[in-house]
């Protein structure tokens, strides 16, 4: 008796204070609630409303438009290049300060600098670029006194290229930052246990490393597209508005004073959200799709 009675009422705690195990949730499902889908239910709605508030598809139709359709062409290469340029770049460094045999000593300075680059972007970071590699900028003052003149030879930070340069300033960084603990999960045991079984290096990381890093090197590619394909005011600081990108005419058709059409602006954005959507469907095919060679 004595000892059911305690059993009885453990268990009834247990079962009574279950209830509580979702409070910790509740402001991550407010978080969620108030700045993701409420905002994408509001762009949803919107796509599909003119400037009186009425039902039209007019703002989808006017997708179409060629300005609008390179717009998102140009989005979308910045993007790809941006995330395979530094995903390759980042990862090749994230291996070198993690088995690649660098002094240890290395390691630290470069993960401490990777967290505050990643998050360095903006007007700050385009006016950092300007002072340092624009038309008058330190660096390139410097290289021109020595006789080498980079605008001369075809170097221009205010064109896509030089966007795309600017942009590698924070996706490596934040490569970095993502798969160096991916690379210090690779065991030393399994590329022992491949060599003991006759297999090279290149066997190795053929059949066992490229396989594990998969889903982490896929997450980490799709992470830099959706960081490049939402950034606005770093391409707009640096280059005026003049490379055409989906953020820039979506900042133009919300607060533009000339061209203000909120309902295309949110039509846009929603196009934007799609596009998302479909990577992140498309990150969760391939990560299944590689799981089997981590099993």
């Amino acid at each position: 008796m004595t000892l059911v009675q305690p059993l009885k009422s453990i268990a009834s705690v247990a079962k009574g204070d279950r209830p509580w195990d979702w409070l910790g949730l509740v402001p991550f499902f407010a978080f969620a609630l108030a700045f993701l889908v409420l905002p994408a239910a509001s762009i949803a709605v919107r796509s599909f409303q003119d400037n009186a508030g009425q039902f039209t598809l007019q703002n989808i139709l006017d997708l179409r438009q060629p300005n609008i359709v390179a717009a998102y062409a140009v989005s979308l290469r910045l993007s790809f290049v941006t995330a395979l340029v530094g995903g390759g770049l980042g990862a090749l460094m994230a291996y070198a300060v993690t088995a690649g045999g660098l002094p240890e000593k290395v390691r630290s300075p470069l993960v401490t600098f990777s967290g505050v680059a990643s998050n360095f972007a903006g007007v700050p970071l385009a006016f950092a670029f300007i002072a340092t590699l624009g038309r008058l900028g330190l660096l390139t003052g410097w290289l021109k006194g020595a006789g080498i003149d980079l605008y001369a030879q075809g170097f221009n930070l205010y064109t896509f290229w030089g966007l795309v340069f600017t942009y590698l300033y924070f996706q490596i960084p934040l490569t970095i930052l993502i798969l160096v603990p991916a690379f210090d999960g690779l065991r030393r045991e399994w590329r022992e246990a491949a060599e003991n079984l006759g297999a090279t290096s290149w066997d190795y990381w053929r059949q066992v490393a490229i396989p594990i890093l998969m889903p982490s090197l896929l997450g980490t590619m799709i992470l830099l597209f959706g960081n490049a394909f939402g950034a606005h005011a770093t391409a707009y600081a640096l280059t005026g508005g003049q490379i055409n990108l989906v953020t820039i005419l979506i900042g133009a058709q919300i607060s533009g004073d000339a061209l203000q059409n909120p309902g295309l602006g949110n039509a846009l954005a929603l196009g934007m959200v799609v596009i998302m959507a479909g990577s992140i469907a498309l990150y969760s095919w391939l990560q299944r799709h590689t799981a089997r060679w981590v099993k």
